[in-house]
């Protein structure tokens, strides 16, 4: 990250921070291909509700292309998130406003545990 004019540069996502948001970006490997890749984010999307605090929490979801982009509302705060799927990893970065900046390092532990787990490869189809 260098510092911009405004806030924060990202040179890799190339985008500016606002002075008061937290990027969290997480980059997680795969061996899925980016097809099923995306079909388990996709199928799996809507189970967000019920990991965020607060119970009422909204998330809207949009594809484009291979990137989902989330907009969720939860703590009376507006978090906005991107999903990338390319073909051998999924690059999730969040941007975590105000005091919800605090909660950056378990939200970036939870994304690797969690997101981890969903692009495993099943064992089980395997002869």
């Amino acid at each position: 990250m260098i510092l911009a004019e405004a806030g924060l540069q990202s040179a890799e996502w190339g985008t500016t921070v606002a002075g008061m948001e937290r990027p969290v970006e997480v980059e997680l490997p795969h061996k899925l291909g980016r097809e099923e890749a995306r079909r388990r984010i996709a199928n799996n999307v809507h189970k967000l509700r019920d990991h965020l605090p607060g119970g009422a929490a909204q998330v809207e979801s949009s594809w484009a292309g291979d990137q989902l982009n989330l907009d969720i509302v939860a703590m009376g705060q507006k978090i906005a998130a991107l999903i990338d799927v390319e073909d051998t990893k999924v690059r999730c970065r969040v941007m975590l406003p105000g005091i919800l900046a605090l909660f950056a390092g378990p939200l970036e532990a939870a994304l690797n545990r969690k997101g981890r787990d969903l692009l495993l490869e099943d064992k089980s189809k395997k002869g």
